[in-house]
């Protein structure tokens, strides 16, 4: 089994569960891109002004990024609060050094279990919950 579907796996079935429970985890919410129903993935990433930052550690074989390539709205819980946005795939930033700005613990992991790193940003519409 490859590394990214053994990570996959791991999380789909354990760590993502579990995160998704708690209440001040960062959640991204995509549109399932086959069911059309909310899919929820907890990432890690920071708020910048009316912008929300993070990275993807397997890019497009993410199956939220395939979610927001079909479907770029989104929506990201953030100490507890829902707010709408539009997502875009941003691959000209620099991975690696956008995970330096980011949440440590999370960046640790995505760096370590990452195989090809997308950075996304998040455009919040202001006032939106």
């Amino acid at each position: 089994m490859n590394k990214q579907r053994l990570v996959t796996a791991f999380q789909r079935h354990v760590g993502n569960p579990i995160l998704r429970r708690s209440p001040f985890q960062v959640l991204l919410e995509t549109t399932g891109r086959k069911s059309g129903l909310p899919r929820r993935t907890p990432i890690g990433g920071r708020r910048v002004g009316d912008e929300f930052w993070f990275v993807s550690e397997f890019g497009e074989k993410s199956q939220y990024i395939r979610n927001i390539q079909a479907d770029p709205s989104v929506r990201v819980r953030l100490r507890g609060r829902w707010y709408h946005g539009v997502a875009h795939l941003e691959p000209g930033d620099d991975a690696r050094a956008r995970l330096a700005a980011l949440p440590r613990l999370n960046s640790a992991a995505v760096r370590v279990l990452g195989t090809d790193l997308l950075t996304v940003r998040v455009e919040l519409s202001p006032g939106s919950r």
